[in-house]
């Protein structure tokens, strides 16, 4: 386990993949999608399984980032920046 992280026994919790019960709390970069447009997330809380290294995110919190990105869309919210991303085709 790398140093500052802590483990972490769910109760009734195992991971859908492996079954495990040790988890990690961390904070990761999420992006969303939608229609060929994009909201990058920094900072998202998540769950990690420390035996297979499944994702898992709240459903409050998917539910947030899917607020904010259509009220963006829809120009009701402003992003707090944007960014500039290249793109290239796997030829």
């Amino acid at each position: 386990m790398e140093p500052g992280y802590r483990l972490i026994k769910m109760e009734n919790k195992k991971c859908n993949f492996c079954g495990s019960l040790h988890f990690d709390k961390r904070r990761t970069d999420y992006l969303y999608s939608h229609q060929g447009r994009y909201l990058l997330v920094p900072n998202t809380p998540v769950e990690i399984c420390l035996d297979c290294g499944m994702i898992y995110y709240d459903a409050k919190v998917l539910k947030e980032i899917e607020r904010r990105f259509f009220a963006i869309q829809r120009n009701d919210e402003q992003p707090d920046s944007y960014i500039e991303l290249p793109q290239i085709a796997y030829a």
